[in-house]
Parts: structure tokens; C-alpha cells; sequence
């Protein structure tokens, strides 16, 4: 049994050091740990201070891509090196290694597949009322999405086994967090949650630069979500909305045409007809969209047997040698 830890960062020269030291290198049920470093472009020295402190693997992008990219980066690299587990953790300090053997656990019994760190938010206390309230409220909405019982859905301290480290196909390129997680969730994975710790906040975070750019990244990606996995429902119910005005409008004409008052009504045709021949098209988007889904999910298939199928073959080549 192999575990990958994996650190998306950039710019976290003066944290790298004390985060790998953090982390455990012995864990029960756990033959090897592996630590692998994704570097996303840094202008400091964090790769160096990285192979200094001791990790085992280093990927480095030449230009900054994204945090998505480099989960991503990190997901594909750790199952190319045998890993039977693979938890993320942030490069900023934020979450503790100690929790580590706790996050895990769940997946080592067979209990899940996908494992997220629940921070205690009403404790954290440079974490603001609103951003609580966000906090818990955006909780909610992907814990409808994605039907997987998620108390902190933007925590990135999270596990996965091989099976659903292997279905992860981010779109974005802003943040993994949401996005896989409604993407394994409709998969039918099995997601859990944990208690966890956090340590004194040592920076501003890089991702959130303000509320509202946060609030509006994470809506578009969950409107993403939902058009891609949810398609024909969420098209099918914004086009019956949209029509909704246009059916009443053309009822009230009806009432006023056979009650002998048809004249100088219609106006109400005319609006009931845009509205519907309006509702009339997003459904038919819908229609679209919902067959794109589809290929998205048989993409998605042929990928997570693809990767199965490099592993398992890579395993092959390393029993052979």
C-alpha cells in the first residue's frame, strides 16, 4: 500500500519546508509514503528548498498554470508512481500532517473512496462572519449537487483512493475543489468527511483576493457543473421559466378574445409569443447540451479505462524487472 502526498504550490518558499517536515513518513497500514511537490510555475526558490527538505518527486511547470492544473498535474503523476492513496494538501501550511492517518483511514477499511478534510470554520478566527456563512451555504449547495454529505467543499485536504484519483478530469483552471467533486459525486463515488485541524494563518490566501471575485469564480463553476452533469434538468427548468410569462400572457388573450374583449390585446400575443418561441429554444439547447453531457461522460470512461489500463500495465512492466 502506497500513499502520495501531494503539495500544489507556488511561491512557497518560506512554508515548503515546514509543511514536508509536518507530514508523516510512517503510517499504519501503509507500506511507503511518497511526498511529491507540483511546482506551478514558482519565481522563488521553492523546488530548491523542496529537494533540500526531502521529497521524493518534484514536477515543475515552466509558467504559472493554475491550481487545478497542478492537482491535476499531481493526481496523474502520483498514480504514474504506484499510488494506491493519494491525499492533497496546500503548500501554505494551512492543514496539519498529523491529520493525515485520520483522513486516510476511511479509505484503508473500504469505507470511501474520496476522503475531505472538514476545517472547523466557526473556529478559525481569521476567517470572517460572511465568509462563515458562504462557507456553510456553498457547502450546502454542492452537498445537493453532488449528493455526497460535505461539510467544507472548498477544503483542499482531501484523499483519494487509485479508483477515484483515476476519474478526475478537471475543466477549470481556477480551483479542482468543487468541480471534482460533483464530478465524482455523480460517478456514484463514495465521499466522506472528516474533522480536522488548521494552523495559524501565516498569509493572505493567493486564491481568494476578494470576496466577491471568489464568490463569482466558484458560482461560474458551479453553473459549469451543473450544465455539464445536470443538463437537461437545469435547461428544462430555466426553459419553463422563461416560457412560464409567455403561457400566461397568451392564456389572458384567450380570455379576453372568447369574452368578446379580443381587441386591443394583441400585445399579449406578441409577448407570449416571444417568451414561449424564447423558452421553446433553451429547451432545445437543453437537448444539445444533454447529448454533450453524455460525451463528456463516455470521454470520461474511455479515460479512467485508459489510465487503468497504464497502470496496470506499468505495474506489470516493475514485476517483471
Amino acid at each position: 500500500m502506497k500513499l502520495i502526498i501531494q503539495i500544489p504550490c507556488y511561491n512557497e518558499e518560506e512554508t515548503i519546508a515546514a509543511v514536508i517536515h509536518d507530514l508523516p513518513r510512517e503510517i499504519e497500514g501503509v507500506d511507503a509514503v511518497e511526498i511529491l511537490v507540483i511546482d506551478d510555475g514558482s519565481t522563488d526558490r521553492t523546488a530548491e528548498v523542496a529537494r533540500l527538505s526531502g521529497v521524493d518527486h518534484i514536477v515543475l511547470f515552466k509558467s504559472r498554470k493554475g491550481l487545478a492544473r497542478a492537482f491535476a498535474a499531481g493526481i496523474e503523476n502520483g498514480l504514474k508512481h504506484g499510488a494506491d492513496i493519494i491525499v492533497n494538501t496546500d503548500g501554505d501550511n494551512q492543514y496539519r500532517g498529523g491529520d493525515i492517518p485520520k483522513l486516510i483511514r476511511p479509505i484503508l477499511d473500504g469505507r470511501a473512496d474520496v476522503v475531505i478534510g472538514t476545517r472547523q470554520v466557526d473556529e478559525i478566527k481569521h476567517f470572517s462572519f460572511f465568509k462563515r456563512k458562504l462557507q456553510k451555504l456553498g457547502s450546502g449547495v454542492i452537498r445537493k449537487l453532488s449528493k455526497a454529505p460535505v461539510r467544507d467543499a472548498t477544503s483542499g485536504f482531501r484523499a483519494f483512493s487509485r479508483e477515484a484519483a483515476m476519474r478526475i478530469n478537471p475543466l477549470t483552471e481556477y480551483s479542482y475543489t468543487i468541480e471534482s467533486l460533483v464530478q465524482l459525486g455523480s460517478e456514484k463515488i463514495k465521499i466522506m468527511s472528516v474533522p480536522i485541524q488548521v494552523n495559524p494563518k501565516l498569509r493572505e490566501s493567493r486564491l481568494i483576493r476578494n470576496t466577491p471575485t471568489f464568490i463569482a469564480h466558484q458560482s461560474l463553476t458551479l453553473f459549469r457543473m451543473y450544465a455539464v452533469y445536470k443538463a437537461f434538468r437545469m435547461f428544462v427548468l430555466l426553459g419553463f421559466l422563461v416560457a412560464l410569462p409567455g403561457i400566461f400572457g397568451f392564456l389572458r388573450f384567450l380570455y379576453f378574445y372568447f369574452t368578446g374583449r379580443g381587441a386591443g390585446h394583441v400585445q399579449s400575443l406578441i409577448f407570449s409569443a416571444v417568451f414561449i418561441t424564447c423558452g421553446i429554444f433553451i429547451l432545445i439547447f437543453g437537448v444539445i447540451a444533454d447529448l454533450v453531457s453524455s460525451n463528456r461522460k463516455m470521454i470520461e470512461m474511455i479515460m479512467y479505462k485508459l489510465r487503468k489500463l497504464e497502470i496496470e500495465n506499468g505495474t506489470k512492466i516493475e514485476n517483471e524487472d
